[in-house]
């Protein structure tokens, strides 16, 4: 492909992301454009460098415009929880989308690195079990693992109400990292 291919298939990408409501995933692009995943990754990452506002969540690709639903309009918190793997990380995204809640990031506190971030945007039991599957099948590690399990997440949630029902879910749970 020349330089021509290269740069129409960037503009397919931003076209198809502009056009999603959904994340798309690196290989269903390569499918789409009949290239491989890791042509898509390496065009993604040029186009991260122009500065295009393409995020990367574990189910695929965002635009920053479809990937906030109007967080002006929504309640955003940060939380602090401690846990290790186990289900507790599953009980963790399940309480979070189950009472209002969409798990923004998360976010660890490296001795080395400073603070290291991971977008996440897991809105819905969907989105959380496709996270723990992927966990699984690349027996990954959270972030959490270089803390001790301990870890942030940006919160956004539709209000107050909603924000103190999670809260409360993941204090009852021993998942709520308090005092200490």
């Amino acid at each position: 492909m020349g330089i021509n291919s290269a740069a129409q298939r960037r503009a397919d990408i931003i076209k198809i992301l502009s056009q999603s409501e959904e994340a798309v995933s690196a290989s269903a692009l390569a499918a789409q454009l009949k290239v491989s995943r890791q042509i898509v990754v390496g065009d993604v990452a040029l186009l991260r460098a122009a500065g295009e506002q393409i995020t990367a969540t574990p189910r695929g690709y965002l635009l920053e415009k479809n990937q906030t639903m109007k967080n002006d309009e929504r309640y955003i918190r940060t939380i602090a929880c401690k846990h290790h793997l186990g289900d507790a990380l599953a009980r963790e995204l399940y309480t979070v989308v189950d009472n209002g809640g969409e798990l923004l990031d998360v976010i660890v506190e490296h001795p080395l690195y400073g603070q290291l971030s991971g977008t996440l945007k897991i809105r819905s039991r969907y989105d959380a079990k496709a996270f723990l599957d992927k966990v699984e099948e690349f027996s990954a590690q959270p972030l959490a693992v270089l803390t001790d399990g301990i870890h942030l997440h940006t919160l956004a949630c539709d209000g107050e109400d909603s924000f103190q029902r999670i809260v409360q879910a993941l204090a009852e749970q021993g998942i709520l990292l308090e005092n200490v």
